[in-house]
């Protein structure tokens, strides 16, 4: 690598981590966002052509912006290694291509709306927290399963015990589970209770035990997964940003303070 491409590089690096750049694209994301949400309004065509023009800016930067992380990385495969930067290069490789007078327009529309996510890409925060979130989906598949079979269990009963009294809520399975989960989210819950009770005084039990196992337990359940899966998850960045070192390193260090002592004396 010759000095001028080795001092270009620094230079890029120094502007990829720069925080003041940082922002800038996180403002053209947000822009881009409003962008995209005033095409869905009645507007008139010279407005249309003027938002036309600023999504093909913004397009161009978004592949500056990439060209200039890609080029600041040292080892240039490993950028395609990471998952958000081929995710970034799709979107806006889609984005460049002129189909907005075609039948693929629809698409390109659509390509657009999820530029929206490269904010994930770009602030670490996010990034962290989605990931947490892609961490605790096995374990939060256990919990929906749980759910599942609580929900399947009172559904067949409701089913079963209130079918005379609203087919509607209680026709079969499958819409007294439709009906139990507008109980957990509490959505009128109360007449729903209220119609069962001047039939059978005693359902409230059905309807606060269903409560107390869904709404309650499980969610709290649910959050504590996600809360813990968010704290392994930044245990993990801060040990990746700031590595701590190995006893090698440290006995190496130890010689060194040895032989720095022992020259001084």
């Amino acid at each position: 690598m010759s000095m001028q491409t080795a001092t270009l590089q620094n230079k890029l690096i120094t502007l990829r981590n720069n925080r003041l750049f940082e922002v800038f694209v996180v403002s053209v994301i947000i822009f881009s966002a409003l962008v995209i949400g005033a095409k869905t309004y009645d507007i008139s065509a010279t407005t249309l052509t003027i938002i036309s023009w600023l999504d093909m800016a913004i397009t161009l930067f978004f592949a500056l912006e990439i060209a200039i992380r890609f080029m600041a990385e040292e080892r240039k495969r490993r950028f395609f290694l990471n998952g958000w930067n081929v995710f970034d290069s799709l979107i806006v490789i889609i984005s460049l291509i002129p189909i907005e007078n075609s039948e693929m327009a629809l698409v390109g529309r659509l390509v657009r709306i999820f530029r929206v996510l490269r904010m994930v890409s770009v602030v670490p925060e996010l990034r962290e927290l989605l990931n947490s979130l892609l961490s605790a989906l096995p374990k939060l598949g256990y919990v929906v399963l749980l759910m599942f079979i609580i929900f399947y269990i009172y559904g067949a009963f409701g089913a079963i015990l209130f079918n005379q009294i609203n087919p509607v809520l209680w026709g079969d399975i499958s819409i007294s589970m439709l009906t139990l989960f507008r109980v957990m989210t509490f959505e009128d819950w109360t007449d729903v209770m209220y119609e069962t009770m001047e039939v059978y005084p005693l359902s409230w039990l059905y309807f606060l035990s269903f409560i107390f196992l869904t709404a309650f337990a499980f969610l709290n359940m649910v959050i504590g997964i996600v809360v813990s899966v968010v704290e392994e998850e930044h245990q993990r960045m801060k040990q990746e940003t700031n590595p701590e070192p190995t006893i090698t390193e440290l006995h190496h260090e130890i010689v060194q303070l040895r032989k720095l002592l022992v020259d001084r004396q």
